[in-house]
Order: C-alpha cells, then sequence, then structure tokens
C-alpha cells in the first residue's frame, strides 16, 4: 500500500524547540506505517528531514517542474530570485539555476527585545521583477512582510509562488491588503471560496500529472528522481 499525501500535514512541528512541544511530525509518519502503508509519496516537505522519521521508503516530489513552467511562461526580463527568508535560500537557489537569474534574501533580524523587526535585502532589487518562491503560505505573515521590504527597495512587478496554499486565518486579509502582482500555488490543498478576496490575483497549478508520473514510476520500478534532472516523459 503506497499512501499519497500531496501535503503532509503536521510538517511544521518537525523539531522540539522549545519544553512541552511535541514533534508531531514523526506522530503523523507512526500513526501512517501503523495503519499500513508500506511506501509514502509526498510533495514538497517542510523539512527534508521528515523523511527520516519513516521507517518505510518515501518518495518526496518537487513541485519545480511545474512551477518552472510557469515561471518560464511569464517571459519576464530583469527578473530576480527572491527567498523571503534565509531558511528558503536553496529553494530560490534551484529555479536560478535552471531559469537564470540573480538571487536576493531577505534578512531579518530584531533591533532589540520588542516585537520590531529590522530587515536588510541581501542583493538589488531596485528595478527588477521579482519572482518569491516559497514552500508554503499559512498565515502569510513571512510574504506579506517581504512584499512591502521589496516596494520599498524599488522592485518593479512581484509574483508569489508557493507549493502548499494554507491560507489559514488571517492570510486573506493581509493578502488583499499586499501590493503583489501575482500569486500562485498548486492544487496540493484544496483553495475553495475562502481565496475570493485574492481571486482575479491568484492562480492554481496542478501537480497531477507530476503524481501520476510518479505512481507510474513507482509501480514500473523506474527511476523516480529521473524526474527532476531532465530524464524520462514531461510532466504536464
Amino acid at each position: 500500500m503506497t499512501a499519497v499525501i500531496p501535503y503532509f500535514g503536521y510538517a511544521r512541528q518537525d523539531r522540539k524547540d522549545e519544553g512541552r512541544t511535541p514533534i508531531t511530525a514523526k506522530l503523523v509518519a507512526n500513526l501512517l506505517e501503523r495503519a499500513g502503508a508500506d511506501r509514502v509519496v509526498s510533495v514538497d516537505l517542510h523539512a527534508a528531514q521528515v523523511q527520516g522519521f519513516f521507517d518505510i521508503p518515501v518518495d518526496h516530489l518537487s513541485a519545480s517542474p511545474v512551477m518552472t513552467t510557469w515561471f518560464q511562461g511569464l517571459n519576464l526580463s530583469n527578473r530576480v530570485f527572491v527567498s523571503p527568508d534565509v531558511g528558503n535560500v536553496k529553494r530560490a537557489q534551484v529555479y536560478a539555476n535552471v531559469l537564470g537569474g540573480e538571487i536576493c534574501i531577505i534578512d531579518k533580524r530584531r533591533k532589540s527585545g520588542s516585537e520590531t523587526e529590522a530587515a536588510h535585502i541581501i542583493g538589488d532589487v531596485k528595478d527588477k521583477n521579482v519572482l518569491m518562491v516559497d514552500d508554503m503560505i499559512t498565515t502569510a505573515s513571512t510574504v506579506t512582510k517581504a512584499c512591502r521590504i521589496l516596494r520599498e527597495n524599488g522592485a518593479r512587478d512581484i509574483y508569489i509562488a508557493a507549493t502548499h496554499g494554507v491560507f489559514a486565518p488571517p492570510a486573506m486579509e493581509r493578502l488583499s491588503e499586499t501590493p503583489f502582482t501575482k500569486i500562485v500555488v498548486t492544487d496540493t490543498i484544496p483553495v475553495g471560496a475562502r481565496t475570493e478576496p485574492i481571486r482575479d490575483r491568484l492562480e492554481v497549478l496542478s501537480v497531477a500529472g507530476l503524481l501520476g508520473e510518479a505512481i507510474h514510476r513507482i509501480h514500473h520500478n523506474e527511476s523516480v528522481s529521473a524526474l527532476f534532472h531532465g530524464k524520462g516523459r514531461d510532466v504536464k
């Protein structure tokens, strides 16, 4: 039995950063194994080390082929890939290597013990088209703050791309008031009617072709990793 889980719930609870905090990602992994799963297929885990929580094979797929096709369709010149925080630098680097372009990082640091943060951009975004990539958008706090910082530094158009559109409250309120050009997510999570406030600036891409090809390769004992190295059939 192969459990196909496009969005792995509780993936953010992958470490114990303070007392009495549960590592729920490990609990979910145990539950899946006890339920009889022999293999797991998931897309863009929040932390790659979650694969190690399982004692069964895990196929960690990336939505990069789907996102890359969308980025290419924009035909943007003078573009720069932006990581909204230090933790997503590697993700931005993947797209920059494939599509070509510079990388910028938004570095957020506290000025004092209060809640105020000082943000600095490592790189140049002035008069450039920004492609900001993340693995998921939950409350949209990170991306909305990043958009404002980018605008203050002279960015032209801002495109936000994330694999998982969780959109937990107050994400819609924050996004509807944020000056970005377009946001794109995949259908790993149904967006539903809750995205109505940003419907004119939202685009949803399908990962059905990606999952279907992965399932085909698993069933026929073919390489799954070859999907992300330009080998084999195209993912549509």
